[in-house]
């Protein structure tokens, strides 16, 4: 399984000097994979403390943080040499040890010359973080690129890249796009979907469905692990109820998270607030801010606080809470549910860095929506409208042209298409993690 993050890792690994690089992600998206599996080969060996496994690590930075020291203890405790010339010192859930934390600053400072690299789960929940001393990178589920590259399929992988719009393309591509929406980016069940062992369909979705339950169980008994008692009850509320609530928008654009009846007692932003910070630090949920005026830059100047969408970190994960199987994402009924298509765009945007995002609505009433704003390299702001079905007719794209006469429009629609009218675009849902391709204009 390859990872598109393996291209940043070897760039910070050709630098003469380097910071720290710590990759930061929710648990169970392929971080130790990654360095272990993939970004190994690159090296000599792998010294590897697990922070999380190994309770003993933690007492090599009990004395001192100097990094001669550390890799001598580190050398004693493992029982291998270090060659700082071809070796990685790999430091797995470091959020695990506060020491081994700190550390990361001593080694930025007097050996930047180290290959040194981190991984944690609970990075954003840290009491105290050396900023400016680490090179961050955020790992994420696989995208739909490395779904299609799990998949081994070379002649799809190019028709993807090269933005192929033909019947033939368009039928394969959508076809797995529907598996995505089902299987999603959590490397167990991708793994586990494309294992070719000539297990049928209906038991490669039973083995899916069970990974997702694992792993949802996972996350909430996280949730009283790094939270109180009382916070955790709160964060188990809220992220049980961004599924519920953004599967009641089947054929609308997903609307702000509503407060009111997520917990008993507890109506308004500020009962929630730290809940939601921590699902989105722990990146196991993400933001779209909707604004209600003309959209300039910079977007973030025009958001509120308390008005937010809120999404799912993988749409497995979403179709498995929402208990939708295979057969029905498969079936034409399930076609204008948008709250899974637009779940998916949003995941496609915030792999690519976009986040948090933002979208656009008419008022408070909200009359017209647009599900998402790009702000290309030139600072334009393009709206971009996404309908998972056959209809594409919209009325809000419409009624956003007349308002403020963008210079460009996107529409990804579930249907064959690649076309431009005027300054208007037409392109698959697929291709949503293109969009730096996508608003760039032919020449």
């Amino acid at each position: 399984m390859v990872r598109l993050l393996l291209q940043a890792l070897v760039r910070w690994k050709e630098q003469a000097h380097r910071k720290p690089v710590l990759i930061d992600g929710a648990r169970q998206v392929g971080k130790t994979y990654l360095v272990e599996n993939l970004f190994s080969k690159y090296f000599g060996k792998v010294l590897k403390l697990n922070f999380l496994a190994e309770e003993s690590h933690k007492d090599i930075f009990l004395n001192s943080l100097d990094p001669k020291k550390l890799i001598s203890q580190i050398e004693l405790t493992l029982d291998l040499s270090f060659d700082p010339a071809k070796d990685l010192l790999f430091f797995d859930e470091i959020g695990e040890c506060q020491r081994a934390v700190d550390s990361l600053k001593f080694f930025a400072e007097q050996r930047p010359d180290i290959f040194v690299c981190a991984s944690g789960s609970n990075i954003g929940l840290l009491n105290s973080f050396p900023v400016g001393k680490v090179h961050n990178l955020e790992l994420f589920p696989l995208c739909f690129e490395e779904f299609l590259m799990a998949k081994g399929q070379k002649s799809l992988i190019n028709a993807y890249r090269e933005m192929d719009f033909g019947t033939v393309a368009h039928a394969k591509l959508y076809e797995q796009l529907t598996d995505f929406y089902y299987v999603g980016g959590m490397p167990e069940a991708v793994e586990v979907w494309f294992e070719d062992n000539g297990e049928s369909t209906l038991l490669k979705t039973r083995k899916v469905k069970t990974i997702h339950k694992n792993l949802i169980n996972g996350y909430k008994r996280d949730f009283g692990k790094y939270a109180s008692k009382r916070e955790a009850g709160i964060i188990q509320a809220v992220f049980d109820n961004i599924p519920e609530q953004l599967s009641r928008h089947v054929d609308s654009s997903v609307k702000r998270f509503q407060f009111k009846g997520v917990s008993p007692k507890r109506s308004r932003y500020r009962d929630f607030e730290s809940a939601i910070d921590w699902l989105v630090k722990c990146k196991l949920t993400s933001q779209c801010y909707p604004v209600d005026c003309k959209p300039r830059s910079p977007l973030k100047s025009l958001r509120r606080e308390n008005i937010f969408k809120l999404f799912f970190i993988d749409v497995g994960l979403l179709c498995h809470v929402l208990d939708i199987s295979y057969q029905e994402l498969k079936k034409e009924q399930l076609a204008y549910k948008g709250f899974i298509a637009e779940n998916f765009v949003q995941n496609e945007f915030i792999t690519l860095g976009y986040e948090p995002t933002f979208s656009w609505m008419a008022g408070s009433d909200a009359t017209a929506e647009i599900e998402f704003l790009y702000k290309d390299s030139d600072g334009n702001i393009i709206p971009i409208e996404v309908k998972s079905g056959k209809r594409v007719r919209s009325f809000s794209l419409k009624s956003y042209v007349e308002r403020f006469n963008p210079e460009q429009t996107l529409k990804l629609v579930g249907t064959q298409c690649k076309g431009s009218r005027s300054n208007s675009m037409f392109w698959p849902l697929y291709y949503a993690g293109k969009i730096m391709k996508l608003t760039t204009p032919e020449k």
